[in-house]
């Protein structure tokens, strides 16, 4: 399954970031993140994992598999 790219740009654009922003929180190149956010490259789960930390959203709404933006809380341990 594929992240939504629409919603992934359209969250970022949300913030006032760029790709450059966003890469550097990735730890990654902006050349590198345009490829996730044009849907050229898939997204590492992990990297997936600091964006919606980051976001504050779910996992599940990144893919578009849920409109709802409210991350799940989080796992005792």
């Amino acid at each position: 399954m594929n992240i939504n790219i629409e919603r992934l740009k359209e969250i970022r654009q949300d913030k006032d970031l760029q790709q450059k922003d966003v890469a550097k929180i990735l730890k990654t190149s902006q050349v590198q993140y345009s490829r996730y956010e044009r849907g050229i490259r898939s997204i590492p789960i992990e990297k997936l994992a600091v964006l919606a930390k980051y976001y504050d959203v779910s996992v599940d709404y990144l893919l578009g598999l849920t409109n709802e933006r409210k991350p799940y809380p989080k796992a005792r341990v």
